[in-house]
């Protein structure tokens, strides 16, 4: 106990060191768990052992799927399917107060629905309707707020990285199931980011002054179904048994890049700086997955998740107050680490705690994404509220007052989302994919 305890401790003071001293956050975890495994192992075995373990970390077929999916996102932020997507969130919209705000919402749903990444749809939509916006009128926190804001339901409408991680991690957990588990709470997500915006637009005052005619929307429906066609073939694929995860990531790539090429609004010669984009990104995240598999294998080795797990319940048994107390954990470190690297540290010492007390891992996976999403809006490091703020070319500060009620709706329907397992289980059930 006292050895886990000394081991646990030099393990966190030598992460919060590194990351002081400004190293990146996967060096930072990667040496420091290193370092801790030197109180269990001779030099060579810790070294051998850690080189295995960011191998056997990383060694995964379902894991392929998240470069897959990056590089389908790239392809559409840069071949002209945004646009379209824009277009027909412009129709659903409607004339709601806001009605351009609203279109950011329903777009960035959208373009999340396709990439399955919160940053690449604050970087595509708010880019695209930014200008727009403050064109009509809008100001720019309001604009800035807006998509932040929503950008995160990328990260729970399927497909998602973060859940593939998540499944991975876990174990024996289904991607499909995962999926569409997703699809409730990223639909409340956005629909609450919505009704904020709603009202913050009718007391400024911005309505929709374009109305659009039937003939119109219908043909910007019909020109976005291409586009939306992937959704339903990636995931139907998927939910259908036709292809997997991994297979169903593939399929997106090619069908990105036929589409673009169709829409003639992507070349040859821009397909170097996309892969390699895709490539930079993938190779943080796969490395990320790698060094914290280090972490895990020490944190196993010492029993640190059934101390914390013991230490939990020894504070009350009630389940409630122990989902409400990791809730507030989760958002403190969702503030200063991004999801990924939260969920494969985390899902290992929480997951059995709520396992023991009949939480479904697929619930508890939607509620651990669902919360660190927050913190990806959330200063100081909150990768897509760097973002947004750099799109709309606005400080930090100067959005961050517009985003507080923002804050609060998520928080509200982060707790739906945890005390009221429907939201995450019912269509997973009713699709049979939960035995």
């Amino acid at each position: 106990m006292e050895q886990a305890v000394v081991i646990g401790l030099v393990m966190l003071i030598c992460v919060v060191i590194m990351l002081i001293i400004g190293l990146p956050i996967s060096i930072s975890i990667g040496a420091a768990s290193t370092i801790s495994m030197l109180f269990i192992l001779p030099f060579e075995n810790a070294m051998a052992t850690s080189s295995q373990k960011i191998f056997s970390g990383v060694n995964s077929f379902s894991l392929l799927a998240i470069p897959f999916f990056i590089l389908a996102g790239n392809i559409m932020n840069n071949g002209g399917i945004a646009i379209k997507l824009v277009n027909c969130a412009k129709v659903i919209s409607g004339r709601m107060p806001g009605s351009l705000a609203q279109t950011n919402v329903v777009a960035n749903m959208l373009f999340g629905a396709i990439s399955g990444s919160g940053v690449a749809a604050a970087a595509a939509i708010g880019g695209t309707l930014g200008p727009l916006e403050e064109k009509e009128g809008y100001s720019k926190e309001y604009v800035a707020a807006v998509n932040i804001a929503s950008a995160p339901t990328g990260m729970l409408i399927p497909p998602s990285n973060t859940l593939i991680v998540y499944s991975t991690v876990a174990g024996s957990v289904s991607i499909s199931a995962l999926f569409m588990a997703g699809y409730l709470p990223g639909i409340i997500w956005g629909l609450g980011v919505m009704v904020i915006a709603g009202f913050m637009a009718a007391k400024r005052g911005y309505t929709a002054n374009e109305k659009l005619t039937l003939k119109v929307a219908l043909k910007t429906l019909i020109e976005a179904v291409p586009s939306l066609l992937l959704i339903v073939i990636v995931i139907g694929g998927i939910l259908k048994g036709v292809f997997t995860a991994t297979e169903g990531s593939a399929i997106a790539v090619v069908y990105s890049l036929i589409l673009s090429f169709i829409y003639r609004s992507l070349k040859v010669k821009d397909l170097r700086k996309i892969l390699l984009d895709s490539a930079k990104m993938s190779a943080i995240v796969i490395f990320m997955i790698g060094v914290s598999s280090i972490m895990s294998w020490v944190m196993s080795f010492t029993h640190i998740p059934a101390i914390i797990s013991n230490g939990l319940i020894g504070l009350t048994d009630n389940k409630f107050i122990i989902l409400l107390l990791m809730n507030v954990i989760l958002l403190i470190v969702g503030t200063f680490m991004d999801p990924t690297p939260a969920v494969l540290i985390f899902t290992p010492i929480f997951l059995p705690i709520c396992t023991s007390f009949g939480m479904h891992p697929v619930h508890f996976g939607i509620m651990i994404v669902f919360n660190l999403c927050i913190g990806t809006i959330t200063p100081p490091v909150g990768p897509i509220l760097f973002t947004g703020c750099k799109v709309a070319n606005i400080k930090i500060e100067e959005v961050f007052k517009t985003l507080i009620p923002y804050f609060v709706i998520t928080i509200v329907l982060l707790l739906l989302v945890t005390y009221v397992p429907a939201l995450s289980m019912t269509i997973p059930n009713m699709l049979g994919l939960i035995k």
